[in-house]
């Protein structure tokens, strides 16, 4: 059993009156289990460390319905595995959405040679595998631009930027994405 200091529940009880440095010390006390916890779940340690985050937020706000006398810890640490789950599920969802984005292709008027259609299958593996080692503000431009097809300005609206800065992330992630392997596949 981990020991913990005796003024825990004390500490939640100020927290629960708005005390804001009780609230920062449960905190202190529990953010390396937390963050442990949302490492295990999420497998990522950008995800996790903000999955750790975001659960001690939604704690803090839900702190009035936290039952009184209870453990805090473990009450803690199923917010944070839930929230270490929910990213864990997007970064799926995102990964099959990009597949699919990749996989659409604009129909022309003649059908594909078998040739064609091996070519561009071998295209879209090599796109994907380049695509996957970027990092995720590259993939969210270069996605947006290119795989749904979506002009700087919409770009730039959808991902809360300037156009300026789409325009050079733009640039950098395709010169990243060439140095990943992309160059077959990116002009």
């Amino acid at each position: 059993m981990v020991s913990r200091p005796l003024d825990e529940a004390a500490l939640v009880a100020r927290a629960k009156r708005g005390e804001p440095a009780a609230y920062e010390e449960l905190v202190r006390m529990h953010q390396d289990i937390a963050f442990r916890t949302a490492c295990v779940i999420t497998r990522d340690a950008s995800d996790a460390e903000e999955a750790a985050q975001d659960g001690f937020v939604k704690a803090y706000r839900a702190l009035g319905r936290f039952r009184e006398g209870a453990p805090f810890r473990p009450w803690l640490l199923r917010i944070v595995a839930n929230e270490a789950r929910n990213r864990r599920r997007a970064a799926g969802r995102r990964g099959r959405l990009w597949a699919r984005a990749v996989e659409e292709e604009i129909s022309g008027d003649a059908a594909p040679s078998p040739e064609a259609v091996v070519v561009s299958a071998e295209r879209r593996v090599a796109l994907l595998t380049a695509l996957a080692t970027l990092r995720e503000d590259d993939r969210a431009v270069l996605g947006c631009r290119f795989l749904v097809g979506l002009s700087e300005q919409e770009t730039a609206s959808a991902l809360g930027l300037r156009r300026g800065t789409v325009k050079s992330r733009t640039a950098r992630a395709l010169a990243r994405l060439r140095d990943a392997g992309g160059e077959g596949v990116v002009a």
